[in-house]
């Protein structure tokens, strides 16, 4: 069983794409995972001012304090993104901005959406180069929904082509992920992490 955070970014009054993070918690739930929704917007970091290791030890905010923990006990991570404007969504940014050595030595896989036809995949490709460098190992595996209203109820349970074509390619998603963090463990516990 791994320990995996799904990531969700937008502060939008009408969310559509936590239907997809609900859907991959489920998802990977289901396969036997230790799987948590973290919602930017709930955990409500303020714009980037500080980085949780610009302040000294136990000063940082609560919420900030809590969120690294969580991530520094993950096997990994997903990140839910929809596209803005060709780009990422700037909640989902922000809160990953807020920490960089806790990203370090585990895996990462990319779920984006989005109201058309292309499912987020520019926003998808901005976030592979920035998982990256911020220490993550991104799988190869993605998942891309598009017209997300159509695809997912408000229950995150698939409908229709859309939906149908989320189901086929989960297990795929969800087994590269599994390997990324069965692989990483096992040197985790081999090698230490050079730095």
């Amino acid at each position: 069983m791994a320990r995996l955070l799904v990531f969700y970014g937008s502060y939008r009054r009408d969310r559509m794409g936590i239907r997809l993070a609900d859907y991959l918690v489920a998802g990977f739930a289901s396969r036997g995972h230790d799987a948590e929704l973290i919602d930017a917007k709930a955990v409500g970091l303020p714009m980037l001012d500080r980085m949780y290791k610009e302040y000294p030890a136990g000063e940082a905010p609560a919420a900030m304090q809590a969120l690294a923990d969580k991530i520094v006990a993950a096997d990994g991570f997903v990140f839910v993104t929809g596209e803005y404007n060709w780009g990422v969504q700037p909640g989902l940014k922000n809160l990953t901005d807020h920490f960089l050595e806790e990203w370090f030595w585990r895996p990462a896989a990319i779920a984006s959406y989005s109201a058309g036809r292309l499912g987020g995949a520019r926003a998808a490709t901005a976030w592979h180069g920035t998982l990256s460098e911020m220490g993550m190992v991104v799988t190869s595996s993605t998942i891309g929904v598009g017209q997300i209203g159509h695809a997912l109820d408000a229950d995150a349970r698939p409908l229709g082509e859309g939906g149908a074509a989320l189901e086929r390619s989960f297990s795929r998603f969800a087994a590269d992920l599994e390997w990324w963090v069965e692989a990483a463990a096992a040197q985790r516990a081999r090698v230490k992490p050079p730095y």
